[in-house]
């Protein structure tokens, strides 16, 4: 299984049997699987998911989004959930150019990704469970 480093963006083979072993990054160490979401701007977006095969789950937000405020720690609380897929924030503001390629339209916006490709869109602010739930409807 290939997993690209949060941190530097290596990609990383690790066996489907050891994920849940706490893997970290062969290059700089950093846990490949934390608990929590991660950063991605227009320049590592792409990397991120096109070489990563758990699926992976964008929220599309911006800091002065109030609901996007609201579903911040609930899209935490959904990552600390699902350790088998990658959980990750596009701030809209700064990631333009990412943002304008999915036309995203409002915010907050969920994007899951598997194999590189969008599989389910989902508007709107949503709760832990909500969030869940609808990641395991489609993936």
């Amino acid at each position: 299984m290939h997993l690209v480093c949060p941190e530097c963006g290596a990609v990383n083979r690790v066996p489907e049997q050891r994920l849940d072993d706490g893997p970290v990054c062969g290059t700089c160490k950093a846990a490949l699987l934390a608990a929590q979401p991660i950063v991605l701007n227009d320049s590592s977006f792409n990397n991120f998911i096109a070489r990563t095969e758990l699926p992976v789950v964008i929220d599309f937000w911006a800091a002065w989004c109030g609901p996007c405020k609201m579903m911040a720690p609930h899209f935490s609380e959904a990552a600390k959930q699902m350790p088998r897929v990658r959980f990750a924030k596009v701030d809209t503001e700064a990631a333009t150019l990412t943002a304008a390629r999915f036309s995203i339209r409002s915010i907050p916006t969920l994007v899951l990704f598997k194999g590189g490709q969008e599989i389910a869109r989902q508007p709107g602010a949503m709760q832990a469970g909500d969030i869940t739930r609808w990641i395991t409807a489609h993936s």
